[in-house]
């Protein structure tokens, strides 16, 4: 069992947790994710490190409350267990000797963009910064981002409510155009992390990006989490989750992960009626 150390609400329905896990904690590394079940009967999921401390021995990640295990999650607080939390799985992100890099990160991704963007300022980079929601309500992790050693952090929201209003796209665009860049990465969904990859291939800029595909294991064993990157099957889980972003089949992997989407629904509702907490 896994201890939950550490639970916060950052907004309507995005949750932060930690929990107690040594032996994960000892050798994660920015871009790398785990694989938790909530309780002996539940599914596998996988979820991106937010944060860690192998002193303390505790690892952190952030979700959006979508279907029925995440809805599970969200109602776990401080003393309560995972029964299974599995890594770190994945090959970390590069971040040595990349230059000026512009770090993207948009929705729930900025959970994962937040220790990408340590290391590499850790690493000796010139990192900016973009972080972009729909609105000001689920802009997350604001705070910490400006805390790091960076050169920019830039705020944008789909309605203007908090920094400017705008896409992501917008100002990496400017980046772009400025000759500011070496490299760039994108994390969060699918649909940004296209844009995002068609806007430096216009200016021949390199960029990286975190897939999000459904996973069932996390060990490359099952298969559920291919992607097609320059027509070659990759697996998210071992090969990935980083891959070169003009190179992935965003139509592909958009059309893959919304295979499941109505039964995701359906067992949300499911479990609404069924928990206390609706009653």
């Amino acid at each position: 069992m896994f201890p939950v150390v550490h639970q916060r609400q950052l907004s309507d329905s995005v949750f932060e947790m930690g929990v107690h896990a040594p032996a994960v904690a000892r050798k994660a590394k920015a871009g790398q994710f785990l694989m938790l079940r909530v309780d002996e009967h539940g599914e596998r999921i996988p979820l991106t490190f937010s944060d860690w401390s192998a002193e303390e021995g505790w690892v952190r990640f952030i979700f959006m409350r979508v279907g029925k295990t995440t809805h599970q999650l969200s109602h776990l607080g401080v003393g309560d267990s995972l029964a299974d939390v599995v890594g770190p799985l994945g090959v970390p992100t590069h971040v040595e000797g990349i230059g000026r890099v512009a770090v993207v990160g948009g929705g729930v991704g900025a959970a994962v963009a937040y220790p990408v963007a340590r290391a590499m300022a850790e690493a000796g980079n010139e990192v900016t910064v973009i972080l972009g929601a729909r609105n000001k309500a689920l802009l997350i992790l604001e705070d910490e981002f400006r805390a790091l050693p960076i050169r920019e952090l830039i705020v944008m929201t789909d309605d203007g409510s908090a920094g400017e209003k705008g896409l992501v796209t917008a100002p990496l665009k400017q980046l772009c155009e400025s000759g500011a860049l070496d490299h760039s990465m994108a994390i969060g969904p699918a649909i940004m992390m296209k844009f995002c990859s068609a806007t430096t291939k216009e200016f021949g800029v390199p960029i990286t990006v975190s897939l999000n595909p459904i996973m069932v294991d996390g060990t490359g064993m099952c298969g559920a989490c291919r992607v097609s990157v320059d027509g070659v099957t990759k697996f998210g889980c071992v090969d990935g989750p980083d891959f070169d972003g003009h190179a992935v089949d965003f139509e592909e992997l958009m059309s893959r992960q919304r295979v499941y989407s109505d039964l995701e629904r359906e067992a949300d509702a499911d479990f609404s009626r069924e928990c206390s907490c609706h009653s």
